[in-house]
């Protein structure tokens, strides 16, 4: 069975740091490039970073620029998102896809993992 399942959200304060995991079953992450995405309430979902399949290039969005890390662990199959000084704004559903593009009509998508930044 193939699937993707993302772990690690949850609540914390402004400027704590959470580390989402991307875990695959099924398939080998390595074949693919990973792209981490999120969706807040009444917004459409964005690319918050991606790490390329071969050469292992990552991207960012300008907003989590500086603040967050995404690696993979071939090993156990996992895509990490490590997020560093968050923010109230960083509040959203987390998705991981096999894709750097939100829009890819092939990916395959995790069911997600609220991440909650409040006091």
């Amino acid at each position: 069975q193939v699937q993707l399942v993302e772990s690690g959200g949850g609540w914390v304060q402004p400027g704590g740091s959470l580390r989402l995991s991307c875990t695959a079953s099924g398939f080998t992450l390595r074949d693919y490039a990973i792209g981490w995405f999120r969706q807040a309430p009444g917004k459409g979902r964005e690319r918050v970073s991606c790490i390329t399949r071969s050469i292992e290039l990552t991207v960012y969005a300008d907003s989590v620029k500086n603040r967050f890390t995404i690696s993979r662990d071939n090993a156990k199959n996992t895509v990490y998102l490590q997020m560093n000084s968050l923010k109230p704004e960083d509040t959203a559903v987390y998705y991981c896809a096999t894709s750097c593009s939100v829009s890819a009509p092939s990916a395959y998508w995790g069911q997600g993992t609220q991440v909650t930044v409040s006091l």
